[in-house]
């Protein structure tokens, strides 16, 4: 589908949003008849020892280009001006400014801001460098699944009113690409979630315009404005269940789909405080290794499908044949031969240099999780065909000790046994987090036979989990899953929120933080689980 805005919409809509008419009073502010100056507030990235990446946006009333000027302080005054950088920015990368400020002191606390050729100011940040040496305590609040329609984000509010917070962590499905009223439906679209533009994201403007909107959020703005982030993208920042060549939510009339890859990529470097590298490590001084990778557009195989075998005259011999083939292909993939090279060299050096943790993100779940027999009992009355279908697959897949879930690490159990084992054989202290499922989750990592790490996997900020399909009580389907999964230790379906991951030397302690709504705004939340390892064991206390 083709959907077509002239100049003068881009810059006011993509300036500012739909979605900033939400915020109170926002409508009688004088920015709505004025789409020019800093747009969207400020946000950080990338950190490390000595550097931090900075980020803007600034439309000069000509709307051509401009060179902007960052400025550190470590005073909120700015009295003194401590390291700084300059740009030019304009339409080609629209109007954003990413500026890498180098020379700092480690863990440091800097005040940042932006000031454009008139003298204007951008509002002003805060960030912080990685420390140096030996580290007492770290936190990170961890967050995906952030689907704006579907609620307020109140995970964001609540992780930016802390004061406890070292950097945050965006494991991916910052937004979501569906025209309005597909996901969510227009009944499920709570008031004042507005969405732009209407249709799907596909070519270039349409990714400029929904991350214009997502980023209006205040919420989203405040905690980017108050810590260092680090992200990566999942599949949504594309398209739906994506990989190297394709996506299910990408159809033939939608064009080229490398296009639209190259197309949601550049516009998430140029709107997110994140370099161009694929994949990166950060060292939180000696206490550990943070690995980001990328486990959707660059490297990953098609994700295998068993719906056609039910089709079959012997549908369990046909899902016989795939679970000792296909399946196992070792050349099946979710990051391709170069990152996992890389990853295993990383972490190598990670572990030789005495690190205490090796922290990987991955956008999706690693935790072996299959279907239970008890799922059928899970249904409602009206449930569609379609879901009766996909929970009896998921049961007849289980006995023989396949997954439900192909599109996470389920469906490349050869790629995860070479991850496990290569972590295994390390001697890493391994702890994985990742998103996508919307749901809360909490794996002890096996590979043959032996630990190899722990998973705490992230629920959704907004986007809904399995409670949005059926009736029964959250705490038996919990039970359930848990039961009919040895790795799997603890899960919850039915809550959105964030996780807060701490580091100590000797231990991790996950949280999982439980918003009270999404509805409505409030900051309100709880802890709803925890759970922690300590060194050298490869699982949870």
């Amino acid at each position: 589908m083709n959907h077509r805005i002239d100049r003068r919409s881009l810059l006011l809509t993509g300036s500012l949003g739909l979605g900033a008419f939400a915020i109170p009073g926002f409508a009688q502010t004088v920015a709505t008849a004025r789409p020019n100056g800093f747009t969207h507030s400020v946000a950080s990235g990338e950190p490390s020892v000595d550097s931090i990446l900075l980020w803007t946006r600034y439309i000069p009333v000509d709307g051509g280009a401009v060179e902007l000027k960052a400025e550190l302080s470590e005073s909120a005054d700015f009295a003194k001006i401590v390291a700084g950088g300059v740009q030019v920015t304009g339409p080609w990368r629209d109007h954003t400014a990413k500026i890498t400020v180098g020379g700092l002191a480690p863990g440091r606390t800097y005040h940042f801001r932006f000031v454009a050729p008139d003298g204007s100011f951008s509002p002003t940040g805060r960030t912080k460098t990685l420390p140096e040496g030996p580290v007492a305590r770290f936190r990170a609040a961890i967050f995906s699944c952030s689907n704006l329609p579907f609620g307020y984000f109140n995970a964001y509010a609540h992780a930016a009113a802390r004061d406890d917070i070292d950097l945050a962590i965006h494991l991916g499905d910052y937004l979501y690409e569906y025209e309005v009223g597909t996901y969510p439906s227009a009944q499920e679209t709570v008031p004042g979630r507005r969405i732009e533009p209407a249709s799907e994201m596909i070519h270039l403007a349409d990714f400029r315009l929904r991350y214009a909107g997502y980023r209006s959020d205040p919420d989203l703005q405040k905690l980017h404005s108050l810590v260092p982030m680090i992200v990566q993208w999942d599949d949504h920042e594309s398209a739906n269940d994506s990989w190297e060549g394709g996506a299910e939510n990408h159809q033939a009339g939608e064009g080229d789909w490398n296009a639209r890859r190259a197309a949601s990529i550049q516009v998430y470097r140029e709107w997110m405080p994140v370099s161009d590298e694929p994949w990166k490590a950060y060292d939180i001084g000696t206490l550990a290794t943070l690995f980001r990778t990328e486990t959707r557009l660059l490297g990953r195989t098609l994700q295998p499908d068993i719906t056609p075998l039910f089709k079959q005259a012997d549908p369990l011999a046909a899902l016989k044949r795939f679970r000792d083939g296909a399946w196992a292909d070792p050349a099946a993939s979710m990051m391709g031969s170069q990152q996992e090279d890389w990853l295993n060299h990383a972490m190598r050096a990670s572990v030789k240099a005495g690190q205490r943790w090796q922290v990987v993100g991955f956008g999706t779940i690693m935790g072996q999780t299959v279907m239970p027999a008890a799922a059928t009992g899970w249904l409602a009355p009206d449930a569609s065909a379609r879901t009766r279908g996909y929970i009896s697959a998921g049961i007849a897949a289980a006995q023989l000790g396949l997954p439900f879930n192909y599109d996470n690490w389920g469906g490349y159990p050869a790629a995860r046994a070479r991850f496990l084992r290569s972590a295994q054989t390390l001697g890493a202290n391994l702890v994985v987090i990742s998103g996508d499922s919307h749901n809360a989750w909490a794996y002890d990592l096996a590979q043959d036979g032996r630990p190899a790490g722990v998973e705490f996997a992230g629920h959704g900020v907004t986007s809904p989990g399995y409670e949005a399909g059926l009736s029964l009580a959250p705490k038996i389907v919990a039970a359930a899953l848990v039961g009919a999964n040895p790795e799997l230790k603890w899960c919850d379906t039915s809550r959105r929120g964030y996780m807060a991951l701490t580091l100590t030397p000797d231990r991790v302690v996950n949280d999982w933080i439980m918003v009270d709504t999404v509805r409505t705004p409030s900051a309100r939340a709880s802890v709803g689980h925890s759970a922690s390892i300590a060194r050298g064991r490869n699982v949870m206390a």
